[in-house]
């Protein structure tokens, strides 16, 4: 076997006089379309190849390195082939390997950025200040060393978190930016201007631990070519042909570290989309897509738009769409299977609606076995969403998994709220109690939960019991027992309130009193505001319940009834998370505008967050492949509020010929006569996005006359009603629903109360 690290002695890679005298094309040719063989052979020379989706993507990447080997042009050890997965370069070396045998053995730098990063790294870390022996730190260990770092520097961890500062820092990486490459102003992003000190700080301790983070695996790379010219200079060499997939999907560190390696024989061939590009959120830069002709003078771009997967109108639709995008390079899918159903646009009135509309035609599907469960996909934008679907499913027995996530009640921060409310059920609940002891973090380590449970064991009672006998004593520490104390009297509260406080209101006021709210209000991660929506869907969620009991008990049977099963089943996940996969029908809702587009991407970047946001739609629509379902609701619970939202912009954009609007699902009445419907309302439903706005004033005199108020709310209130509320202060009731109001509170918030907790103004 040769050396894979031997540059000095490269064998011969001219090509063999048979593979020019031989004609006959091979084997592995047969079936292509002309753009797919001309991406496969146009070997020599810098290649780009826009690969839509469904376009048959893999199978180019892997014939043409199949090829490459097969025509003697290199050895296996001699091309660099590089994939965002360890999965995606497993299936890569499987597939070659079925074209050319054993040979792909051999194949050393096949793998992850960061796999083929570590190799370079570890054969010349002596040139960037580490052992050859490094350990790569993974995101836990990196937090835990900067939070050190922050702490010696006498700053407050609750105003600046240390996950904030590894998100800065890992995003200066991605960029490609070295602390003494940091612009000044980039500084102020975190603790009054000391981000590029505390990075500094942060790569010297890295280097004295002998340690690298996986920013580093790259960026150092990056450096060792910039500093080394002559290490450079025989990697160029080595690598004689270099492949990329999910070229879109690229951050500018590993463009610059591409992009020095090709500068050598320029035999580069990147495969990607730039429709695709949804990733901006973690470092990802379009631009490097775009620019690809502009970096290789002469590049061939080879288009693959021959789509082997969607029907007509779904590519239709989708083409349609992302045609709005201006930083694009432009291509049109197409098929050569003509016919298929329009992508059909659903109106709702809220979740609830939505999810019994889909769980209807999830059934309808299934009854006249037209497809299987498992071809089915729900994808959402946001994963608050899911909790609607689940509990459905759950209720009409269809079987159901989150893809790329957890459910929805085993959730980390709803675990977390579920403890607090089990404790103010259940006092003697343990495993409740301990999870939550020192959750937000209270100073109650593990020495006084052993301690606890030590006392708990010997008198036969509970933990909560023990805690109540261990803060009158001096056998723990005073903030420890200070704090202890703080958290029983907290209890004891709640445990008060809850006898004439809703079980919606009790919630709300633990979450707020017990510091879990701030815990992610304050954590400066991406994954912080999601969760803050997760909680906030889990108090909308006991809505439907009369009590605490009740809602505790729905929980525990659905906990009981969704462990993962190996049946048939309708998978349920994020947009982000179904790139690169298909399915025969898919469901896509909650296309409203703030949550569809994200108000979040359109504030933080503009129209570049609203071009990503765009593609995202645009891989939703094109997982289907025989059937693609829109729904938007009138009314949506989001950001902790019942909001009227208007359909998504995404919506027009969409080509009338290959859509259908199938009317009004799941718009019922507010009473069993049928008096409030969705025209009456003032639910518009006609062209233009801005018809599509619900007319609150109409709706609200249409409520106000109800003849049936009395009787059917069974309410002494009216909308328009003034009121006051004892904890959010005064307010004007919008929407009533039995004894249940929507009141939209002058403190900036609209919540649903008991009619009870209020009284006129």
């Amino acid at each position: 076997m040769t050396d894979p690290f031997d540059l000095d002695n490269l064998p011969d890679t001219s090509l063999p006089d048979t593979a020019t005298q031989n004609q006959t094309p091979p084997f592995y040719l047969e079936g292509l379309n002309p753009p797919q063989l001309e991406a496969i052979e146009h070997v020599d020379g810098p290649v780009l190849v826009l690969a839509g989706a469904g376009t048959g993507k893999t199978r180019v990447l892997t014939t043409r390195l199949a090829h490459i080997l097969a025509t003697g042009r290199a050895f296996p050890n001699q091309i660099l082939a590089v994939t965002f997965t360890n999965k995606a370069a497993l299936e890569m070396k499987e597939r070659v390997g079925a074209i050319i045998g054993d040979a792909v053995e051999n194949m050393f730098w096949l793998g992850t950025f960061h796999s083929i990063c570590v190799k370079i790294l570890r054969r010349h870390a002596d040139l960037v200040g580490l052992g050859s022996n490094f350990t790569i730190l993974d995101q836990d260990d990196q937090v835990r060393l900067i939070k050190q770092i922050i702490r010696v520097a006498n700053i407050d961890e609750k105003r600046f978190p240390p996950r904030m500062l590894a998100g800065i820092i890992d995003g200066w990486k991605n960029k490609g930016l070295l602390p003494a490459q940091v612009p000044e102003g980039d500084a102020y992003s975190y603790a009054d201007g000391k981000a590029i000190t505390l990075y500094q700080t942060y790569q010297a301790r890295l280097k004295e631990l002998n340690a690298a983070d996986f920013g580093d695996l790259i960026l150092l790379c990056v450096t060792l070519f910039q500093k080394n010219p002559h290490i450079l200079k025989e990697y160029q060499n080595r690598f004689r042909y270099i492949l990329i997939d999910e070229y879109q999907d690229t951050n500018i560190s590993q463009y610059l570290w591409l992009r020095l390696l090709a500068m050598g024989h320029k035999n580069i061939c990147c495969v990607g989309d730039d429709d695709q590009s949804i990733y901006g959120w973690r470092g990802a830069e379009v631009g490097n897509i775009l620019k690809f002709e502009k970096d290789f003078e002469g590049a061939k771009v080879v288009r693959l738009e021959q789509n082997y997967r969607s029907t007509t109108h779904i590519l239709g639709a989708a083409s349609g769409l992302i045609h709005s995008n201006q930083g694009r390079l432009g291509k049109t899918l197409w098929t050569a299977e003509q016919g298929g159903e329009k992508v059909t646009i659903n109106a709702v009135w809220d979740g609830r609606a939505e999810a019994r509309a889909i769980g209807e035609i999830v059934e309808d599907l299934q009854r006249k076995k037209q497809q299987h469960l498992s071809e089915m996909a729900i994808l959402v934008r946001a994963g608050f969403q899911t909790r609607e679907f689940e509990e459905n499913f759950l209720t009409l027995g269809i079987p159901y998994r989150i893809i790329g996530g957890v459910r929805f009640y085993e959730r980390a921060e709803i675990r977390d709220a579920m403890a607090y409310l089990r404790v103010i059920q259940n006092a003697d609940d343990d495993l409740a109690f301990e999870r939550i002891i020192n959750v937000p973090k209270r100073g109650i380590g593990d020495t006084t939960v052993a301690k606890l449970h030590r006392i708990a064991r010997s008198g036969r009672t509970s933990l909560m019991r023990a805690s109540k006998d261990i803060v009158e004593t001096e056998e723990l520490a005073k903030k420890a027992r200070e704090s202890l104390r703080n958290l029983i009297e907290k209890f004891n509260k709640w445990r008060a309130l809850s006898a004439d406080m809703s079980h919606i209101d009790l919630t709300d006021t633990v979450l707020e009193e017990s510091g879990y709210y701030d815990k992610w209000r304050n954590d400066k991660s991406p994954d912080a505001p999601g969760k803050l929506d997760n909680l906030s869907e889990l108090v909308r969620g006991m809505e439907a319940f009369e009590n605490l009991e009740e809602f505790l008990e729905h929980v525990s049977l659905v906990m009981e009834n969704t462990a993962d099963n190996q049946f048939d089943s309708v998978s349920i996940m994020t947009l982000h998370g179904s790139k690169g996969l298909e399915f025969d029908t898919v469901f896509l809702p909650g296309w409203e505008e703030e949550l569809f587009p994200s108000r979040k991407s359109i504030e933080e970047q503009g129209e570049r967050g609203l071009e990503e946001e765009r593609r995202l739609a645009y891989v939703g629509i094109t997982r289907a492949k025989k059937n693609a379902h829109i729904f938007y609701a009138a009314t949506r619970y989001m950001f902790g509020n019942y909001m009227s939202p208007i359909p998504s912009r995404f919506i027009e954009e969409l080509p009338k010929e290959h859509i259908e609007k199938l009317g009004q699902q799941g718009l019922h009445s507010l009473d069993p006569g049928g008096y409030n419907t969705a025209s009456s309302l003032g639910f518009n439903f006609g062209e233009g996005r801005e018809n599509y706005q619900l007319d609150r004033s109409k709706a609200k005199k249409k409520t106000s006359g109800m003849p049936v108020k009395k009787t059917i709310l069974q309410s002494d209130y009216s909308v328009g009603d003034r009121v006051f509320h004892d904890k959010f202060g005064y307010g004007t009731v919008t929407t009533i629903d039995g004894n249940k109001l929507m009141i939209d509170f002058e403190m900036g918030s609209s919540r649903k109360v008991m009619d009870s907790f209020i009284k006129l103004a």
